[in-house]
C-alpha cells in the first residue's frame, strides 16, 4: 500500500526557473505545498524571444492567476498564415479572431518571452510558499519513494517530500529518473528582434507568418504592441550538430536560404545579432517519473518549435499536476507519488502526439520537390470551420478536463 505523507509541512523541489518551473511553483504552492524552486542561473530571466500561445495556454495561464497579466503584455494576431517561401505564393490562411475565440474559448497571440516569465515571476515572488534559490547548479539528485533530494555544485543541499524536474532537454533529474539521450535533430533556429521601424511595409503584418521553403524556413510576428518584430529562421544544418546555444552569424544564415524569393530574404539582412539553437528533442516514452520524482516541460518531452507548443505544453503540466494533486489528496494529506503517476497517465500520450506531430509539421515545412507541390495543395480553398477543426484535439485543452486522458485510476486507500 502507498504510505501518505504524514509530514506536517509537505513541500517540493522544483528543478528549473523556466517558465515551466514557475508555473508548476505557482500551481503547487495555491494547494498549500512547500515549494523550494532551484534555478542554475545567478538571475531571473529568459533567453531568447517572440513564443506563440494558442488558447491552450490561456486555459493553463488563468487557472494559475495569471492570464490576466499575460493578456496585458500579448500581441492579439489576426491570423496564422503560410507562404511558399519559392514563389511568394499564400499557401495557408487561418483567421484566428472572434470565430476562432469563440470556438477555443480563448485568443491566439504572441509575447516576448521575457513578458510571459516575468508575468509569472511576479506571481512566484508574491506567494510566501514559494521559496525561490538562484544560482544553484544541481549536480546529483536521490529519489525515494517518498522523499528526495539534491545536491549543487557548491555543496548546497535540499531536501523535500518530492521533486520535479522543470530543468530542460539536459535535466538532471530525467538523467536520474530516465537515463536516456537526447534525439539532437540536425535543425539549426536562429532568433532575433528586430525594431519595427525596420520592417519592410508590405511585412508588417499582425500575424504569425511562416515561409516555407526547401529544408528551411522563416518565420515573423509583432512584439510589445507592434514595436518589435520577432525574426526566426530555421535551416537543416550541413555539419554534425551538437544541442547547445551560441551566437549565430548572418553568413551562415545566408549561405542556407540563396533559392528563395528575394521578399523573405530581405529579412535576412535585418537583424544586428543572432543566437543560434541547435535544438533536439526525444523519443517518446512511456514513462518518465517513478516514485516521489517525475518530470515537466522540456525535461518531460522536449519538442522542436513547428507547432509552437514548448511552452503550451509547459504550462499545461503544471496545471495538471496540480490537479492530480489536489485528486489524490485526502484529508489535507497528499500522496505525491501516487498524484505523479496520475499526472503522467494524463499526460504522456498527449505531449508524445504533439512531439511527433511537431517533426511531421517539420517535413511540411520543409517540403521540396514533389512533396513541396504536395504541401502547397493540402490547405487549398479549406474552410477555416476545417482548420479549426484539424486543430480541437491540440487548442481544446482545459483545465477541467486535464485529467480525462489518465487511465484507470484508483485512489489510495484510506488510513
Amino acid at each position: 500500500m502507498t504510505m501518505l505523507s504524514d509530514i506536517s509541512e509537505p513541500s517540493v523541489l522544483l528543478i528549473g526557473g523556466g517558465i515551466g518551473g514557475m508555473a508548476a511553483a505557482l500551481s503547487l504552492a495555491r494547494l498549500g505545498l512547500h515549494i523550494d524552486l532551484l534555478e542554475q542561473s545567478s538571475t531571473i530571466g529568459e533567453i531568447g524571444a517572440g513564443l506563440q500561445l494558442g488558447p491552450n495556454a490561456f486555459a493553463a495561464l488563468d487557472a494559475l492567476g495569471v492570464g490576466a497579466e499575460v493578456r496585458r503584455r500579448a500581441v492579439f494576431t489576426d491570423s496564422l498564415i503560410m507562404m511558399d517561401a519559392m514563389d511568394c505564393t499564400e499557401v495557408g490562411h487561418i483567421p484566428v479572431g472572434e470565430a476562432f475565440r469563440q470556438r477555443f474559448g480563448n485568443p491566439y497571440a504572441v509575447s516576448h518571452r521575457a513578458d510571459l516569465h516575468g508575468a509569472i515571476h511576479a506571481a512566484v515572488l508574491a506567494n510566501p510558499l514559494i521559496r525561490l534559490h538562484t544560482g544553484v547548479q544541481i549536480a546529483h539528485v536521490s529519489i525515494g519513494e517518498h522523499s528526495a533530494s539534491a545536491t549543487a555544485r557548491d555543496g548546497r543541499n535540499f531536501s523535500a517530500s518530492a521533486v520535479v524536474g522543470c530543468d530542460g532537454v539536459k535535466s538532471v533529474v530525467r538523467a536520474a529518473l530516465v537515463g536516456d539521450a537526447p534525439r539532437v535533430s540536425g535543425h539549426v533556429v536562429y532568433r532575433a528582434v528586430v525594431p519595427a521601424s525596420d520592417m519592410p511595409d508590405n511585412l508588417r503584418i499582425n500575424s504569425p507568418v511562416v515561409w516555407a521553403g526547401p529544408n528551411c524556413h522563416l518565420v515573423h510576428y509583432p512584439l510589445r504592441g507592434g514595436e518589435q518584430y520577432n525574426l526566426v529562421v530555421t535551416f537543416h544544418s550541413r555539419d554534425v550538430e551538437e544541442w547547445g546555444v551560441t551566437d549565430g552569424s548572418q553568413e551562415e544564415v545566408l549561405s542556407y536560404f540563396t533559392g528563395i524569393h528575394a521578399t523573405p530574404r530581405q529579412l535576412l539582412s535585418l537583424p544586428t545579432s543572432w543566437k543560434r539553437w541547435s535544438t533536439a528533442d526525444r523519443n517518446p516514452t512511456e514513462h518518465w517519473g517513478q516514485g516521489a520524482g517525475t518530470l515537466l516541460g522540456d525535461a518531460a518531452h522536449p519538442m522542436m518549435q513547428y507547432l509552437a507548443q514548448g511552452a503550451c505544453m509547459a504550462l499545461e503540466d503544471a496545471v495538471t499536476l496540480g490537479a492530480a494533486i489536489k485528486a489524490t489528496r485526502q484529508d489535507e494529506i497528499f500522496d505525491l507519488p501516487a498524484a505523479f503517476r496520475l499526472y503522467e497517465s494524463a499526460r504522456i500520450a498527449r505531449t508524445a502526439r504533439v512531439v511527433l506531430s511537431v517533426r511531421e509539421m517539420g517535413r511540411v515545412y520543409h517540403a521540396h520537390g514533389v512533396e513541396r507541390l504536395v504541401r502547397n495543395s493540402l490547405w487549398k480553398d479549406r474552410s477555416p470551420e476545417r482548420f479549426y477543426d484539424a486543430v480541437e484535439w491540440l487548442y481544446a485543452w482545459s483545465p477541467a478536463h486535464c485529467l480525462d486522458d489518465a487511465g484507470h485510476f484508483s485512489s489510495p486507500s484510506p488510513l
